[in-house]
């Protein structure tokens, strides 16, 4: 099995940084996915035999880097579930993006999925995304954003940037021109911020990016 980059455990939490390409949940590939590292984990560390409880409680696209939260009891996972749904959760990614952003901005659109892809549409055809951003460096024609997400849709970030004209580099599905690695997105969930499913206390979450990502964009 692959080293499973552990961020933080306890009896209620596993949270770990998911790396470029794995799959969270499996599929139909039926490749090893994050969900199977973290119950081999688990087992391994707790000498836990047979079947391990894991919650999934949200995802991250499969060519996308960062913060995952996993749930060790339905306890936990239903009331982790909830913040997500409620939005209470705090999402900040990364992202390196063609073109140059505008300094800063709150973006509100309307994000209709039809199968693996998502667009945008006017009125109320689809559901309501928000996300607000940063830009924290431009350099040869990329820019560097921190994003916070407000809502977490289908494949918000990517399609936002990509109908104002920055389409995140290394996705080919939503209009970049650009390769970023190995079937990757230059897309990070850099840090992630629950509330304690227990404890009730706000924890704060942060993951590295991965090597290949460019140097002046890679310091934490």
């Amino acid at each position: 099995m692959q080293t499973l980059k552990v961020l933080y455990t306890d009896n209620h939490l596993l949270v770990v940084r998911k790396p470029t390409g794995m799959l969270v949940q499996g599929d139909h590939t039926g490749d090893t996915s994050l969900l199977d590292y973290a119950r081999e984990y688990i087992r391994d560390k707790f000498n836990k035999p047979g079947n391990v409880y894991m919650g999934l409680v949200h995802r991250l696209d499969r060519p996308t880097s960062g913060v995952v939260v996993f749930a060790l009891t339905s306890k936990a996972a239903k009331r982790l579930s909830e913040q997500f749904r409620v939005g209470s959760v705090q999402k900040i990614y990364w992202a390196l993006v063609e073109g140059k952003t505008p300094t800063n901005g709150t973006w509100v659109d309307q994000i209709h999925r039809h199968g693996p892809t998502s667009h945008l549409v006017k009125g109320n055809g689809g559901q309501r995304a928000e996300l607000s951003f940063r830009r924290l460096r431009y350099a040869k024609g990329v820019s560097w954003v921190e994003i916070e997400l407000a809502t977490g849709r289908h494949h918000q970030i990517r399609v936002q940037f990509s109908h104002r004209g920055h389409p995140v580099i290394g996705d080919f599905r939503y209009g970049s021109k650009v390769k970023f690695g190995q079937k990757a997105l230059a897309l990070h969930a850099q840090s992630l911020t629950i509330s304690h499913p227990t404890r009730k206390e706000d924890m704060t979450f942060l993951a590295e990016l991965e090597s290949f990502w460019p140097r002046q964009f890679r310091t934490l």
